[in-house]
């Protein structure tokens, strides 16, 4: 007799829809006989780790037989160097998506909420539902704002009550690209009750200084209830090694790392990450990279008359105006992988990673031809 194991699953886990990532290269090579596809659907960066970090997971693999400093010793102090915080306000995680994970397991349970925005990343809640907790999400900005699709911050105050402890805002948003600007974002997190947190997700803080998307990291001395998430994944390079963290009031880091699982972060992650932070100059050459990026792929999608949201990340969300998903599969069979929207809400939407200048180029022209040929 065969087991129905759902009956044995804990009920808010039979609510979740397991979260879906970006088709891997070798999956797309593998299913359509293809070779030299480009993939531009994950948001990773185009030139890699700084040769430093490079350098430093390599002497860190004669290293791999011993368990790693569960403390992060060395990285939290690198860490705290950088944001010129204390050591004991920060946690180490496996990515930025287990600190989510961690946030969710310390705060949330049933009977209590977590809010936030329409079109947010979609682990914020798998992350709460997982626990129980109840979800409360916020209409987005409308397709014709400033900052379409964007974070309402008077929608998210409003999904805020007494039962609130989380409230989750990525900025700059995945997938939309967009952003809160300083005095917005700092206006919403001091108008919260005491009671409730409020998690800034800056993934893609590198890629956004040249608008005026905040370091919300700047304001922790005088918010209690704020912490913010940050990631060696994106500008970093390092996503294959997941790295993240989170700056927060010691009393929230203390309880956020009695959840925390021992070792999450490897022997050779913490190196690499390490060395990392210590190249700025590599950073400040992916940001630049990215900004030619994004303009040349917004100038490529107005060719052919489609529309680009504003974006303060190192990725594009396009409206095709039409259903997306054969524009999709038209383009990993000309050998490039991009992100449908679908799982979003928005399957008129592809989001594209920029990449390269012939990365991009070669995007560019196989939605020229998809479109073409769906017309």
């Amino acid at each position: 007799m065969t087991t129905d194991f759902r009956k044995l699953a804990a009920p808010a886990v039979l609510g979740l829809s397991p979260y879906v990532p970006g088709k891997p290269l070798s999956e797309l090579e593998r299913e359509y006989g293809i070779h030299d596809s480009v993939k531009l659907a994950s948001n990773e960066n185009p030139l890699g780790p700084s040769p430093r970090a490079v350098q430093a997971a390599t002497a860190a693999l004669g290293g791999i037989r011993f368990y790693p400093d569960g403390n992060g010793h060395e990285l939290r102090q690198a860490l705290a160097r950088h944001h010129a915080i204390a050591p004991e306000c920060i946690t180490l995680g496996n990515g930025s998506n287990d600190l989510l994970v961690m946030l969710a397991e310390a705060f949330l349970a049933p009977g209590v909420e977590a809010a936030m925005s329409e079109y947010c990343f979609q682990i914020f809640p798998l992350a709460a539902q997982a626990t129980g907790a109840t979800v409360a999400i916020a209409p987005a900005n409308p397709r014709k704002a400033a900052m379409p699709l964007g974070h309402d911050v008077k929608a998210l105050r409003a999904a805020v009550n007494a039962r609130t402890r989380i409230v989750f805002i990525a900025n700059p948003n995945n997938p939309t690209g967009t952003w809160l600007a300083p005095g917005e974002l700092r206006g919403f997190i001091k108008s919260l009750p005491d009671t409730t947190l409020v998690v800034v997700d800056e993934a893609y803080h590198d890629y956004s200084r040249a608008v005026d998307c905040p370091d919300a990291s700047a304001w922790l001395s005088d918010l209690p209830n704020l912490v913010v998430l940050r990631t060696f994944s994106k500008a970093y390079g390092l996503a294959g090694l997941r790295v993240g963290y989170g700056l927060s009031h010691p009393d929230v880091a203390e309880l956020l790392n009695r959840v925390r699982q021992p070792f999450n972060v490897s022997v050779v992650g913490l190196a690499a990450a390490s060395a990392a932070l210590g190249d700025r100059p590599h950073v400040e050459a992916v940001a630049v990279l990215n900004r030619a990026g994004v303009e040349q792929l917004t100038q490529g999608c107005r060719a052919v008359d489609i529309a680009c949201l504003p974006t303060a990340g190192n990725f594009l969300l396009i409206d095709l105006g039409r259903p997306a998903a054969p524009i999709y599969q038209a383009l990993l069979r000309a050998g490039v992988i991009v992100r449908p929207m679908a799982p979003y809400g928005l399957p008129n939407y592809l989001r594209i990673s920029t990449g390269t200048a012939a990365q991009n180029e070669r995007c560019i022209k196989a939605l020229a031809a998809a479109l073409g040929s769906a017309a």
